[in-house]
């Protein structure tokens, strides 16, 4: 599957992303390991970075609704069917990720200025076991549920559609279940609004 974005960089412009099931690492990153393998490995890099790039794409490139399940460090097994509806923001993160931490107050606070707008916020942690998120979520009053996805499940899952390839990694999905937008690194709040904004309008 192919894609056709707009990147939102200063003025629009179209791009082309590769949506291959291979995972690369981008700025600061050695070799091409995938992003899960990186995650786990321990080592003092902390978090695999970002370029910073944000692309909204079109609704008729945004392909086919994703399909995905995955279980809440809570227990909660979630399902891609039970968003039917909703404007979705996933967002790929663990607590050693520095620029996870940046982020994490704008992802605390949209949430609560979304959450009765019917707009799901969810973490992916990719990397950590449960007592170190909840203590992440409570240092940075994080109110909405992370998925433990150190199997990789949704990670892999989301390689059908648009791949992460950095931690942190932001996605919107619109009210059809399709990916509308991506961030790499840092998610900015008023790029972040607006892509959920623009996701729940249609468009």
């Amino acid at each position: 599957m192919s894609s056709q974005p707009q990147a939102h960089r200063g003025p629009r412009r179209r791009t082309i992303l590769g949506l291959g099931g291979a995972l690369l690492a981008l700025a600061g990153c050695a070799s091409q390991d995938d992003l899960a393998e990186q995650a786990k490995a321990g080592d003092d890099k902390n978090y695999i970075a970002g370029d910073g790039s944000v692309n909204e794409y079109p609704p008729a490139s945004r392909g086919s609704r994703v399909s995905l399940e995955g279980q809440l460090f809570n227990g909660e097994k979630i399902s891609a069917q039970d968003w039917a509806g909703k404007v979705v923001v996933l967002n790929f993160w663990y607590a050693a990720c520095a620029p996870c931490r940046v982020e994490a107050p704008d992802l605390a606070a949209l949430h609560l200025e979304f959450k009765d707008k019917g707009v799901l916020f969810y973490g992916v942690n990719v990397r950590d076991d449960a007592a170190t998120a909840e203590a992440f979520e409570r240092t940075f009053n994080v109110q909405y549920p992370s998925f433990d996805d150190s199997d990789g499940g949704v990670l892999l899952a989301m390689t059908e559609y648009v791949p992460p390839r950095a931690v942190p990694t932001t996605l919107v999905l619109d009210t059809e279940g399709r990916v509308s937008a991506r961030i790499l690194g840092v998610s900015q709040k008023g790029t972040l609004k607006a892509l959920i904004t623009s996701a729940a309008a249609g468009s």
